[in-house]
């Protein structure tokens, strides 16, 4: 029988985040989907650990400790945030990694790998057409779990660690599966090739996943009920700073390595202990009925601004506010509907000397 993580591949209904802590995933509440707005580069060669190492905000030493891939952020020389990535080591090759991006800047990271590159035995490529993406998760998890305290409150783990789930990977014919390693709750991450289809993975996991694709929920709407920015449309390239967008609580920095592009600003901020804003989920009272611009700016009863609006699925969305003035915030408005933020359940426990919510009169 084909196994993942030690697991039955046949059942997947409980996937080891570490010998003490079980993610379930109850019958029909699993959804795979394909995440086409997102696309690979393949970096190889025997310096493309060198290579990154000297770009990224997390630390390539964490392959070489075991872990399978990371979350991490390329930043440009004033420290903001270009592209939000996830690295993945090919399993069984040291010297070669998958570069996940969003699908329409693939072009521009790989121009600016090439560019650091010089003389490096480096490799890249883009493996649009070549390689799809797809994501397992657990749509109802959140519902559960939003104002509930996390087991692991108040720990922060090492980056590329996120309580040891991320270093397996499973190689199944022309399936690589891993762990996300941002948030234990956000399930899997699949890489497969370009011919395999939907039904092909279903198989290696389980008979019963319900389809995304009916309107029944996407895997947008999951990560913003959870709070999770990814891709250029939350995070527009050169306009937000990595701890406002929490790359922190997602394992996704590290405050222990050299030097790379982007730096000083990250290490003087998080030092200094203060960080006034942060990105946190939205809720609307009511299903809006119109959209809502980008950087639309959210009020309070006094008609003070406490942050601005990045985008929504349904009712939930997610803005970058003032964290204090927002959650003491007795009334919260964008464009006249009412709103509530919410601080995430997976936020450490310094960051919940903040009420949980901010109601709505």
């Amino acid at each position: 029988m084909q196994q993942i993580f030690g697991k039955p591949l046949i059942t997947l209904r409980r996937l080891f985040i570490n010998n003490s802590q079980i993610l379930r995933y109850s019958h029909n509440e699993k959804y795979l989907e394909q995440l086409s707005n997102r696309s690979l580069l393949l970096v190889n060669g025997p310096d493309s650990s060198n290579l990154l190492q000297g770009l990224i905000t997390n630390d390539m030493q964490h392959f070489h400790n075991g872990a399978a891939n990371i979350h991490t952020l390329f930043l440009n020389i004033k420290g903001r945030v270009l592209y939000d990535t996830i690295i993945y080591k090919q399993p069984e090759n040291n010297d070669s990694f998958y570069i996940e991006c969003d699908r329409r800047i693939h072009e521009q990271l790989k121009r600016h790998l090439n560019m650091y590159r010089l003389r490096r035995k480096v490799e890249i490529q883009t493996l649009e057409n070549k390689m799809k993406l797809w994501t397992l998760f657990n749509f109802n998890l959140t519902e559960k779990t939003m104002n509930e305290k996390s087991k692991f409150d108040g720990r922060i783990f090492p980056c590329g660690d996120n309580d040891k789930n991320n270093t397996s990977s499973k190689r199944i014919d022309k399936i690589i599966i891993y762990e996300d390693p941002r948030l234990m709750n956000l399930g899997l991450r699949i890489i497969t090739e370009f011919d395999v289809e939907r039904n092909d993975i279903i198989k290696y996991l389980e008979s019963e996943i319900s389809s995304s694709n009916e309107g029944i929920c996407n895997y947008r709407e999951f990560r913003y009920k959870l709070g999770i920015a990814e891709g250029i449309d939350d995070l527009p390239p050169g306009k937000t700073l990595p701890l406002d967008i929490n790359g922190d609580y997602l394992h996704g920095i590290s405050f222990h390595k050299g030097c790379y592009i982007g730096q000083e600003l990250t290490a003087r901020t998080h030092h200094i202990g203060i960080v006034r804003k942060r990105l946190m989920p939205i809720i609307f009272d009511e299903l809006p009925k119109k959209a809502f611009n980008c950087d639309e700016t959210i009020l309070n009863e006094t008609g003070k601004s406490v942050g601005k609006f990045l985008g929504n699925v349904n009712k939930y969305g997610l803005g970058l506010v003032r964290i204090t003035e927002a959650l003491n915030s007795q009334l919260l408005e964008i464009s006249g509907l009412k709103v509530n933020v919410f601080k995430p359940f997976w936020w450490p426990q310094e960051a919940q000397k903040q009420e949980v919510t901010a109601k709505s009169k």
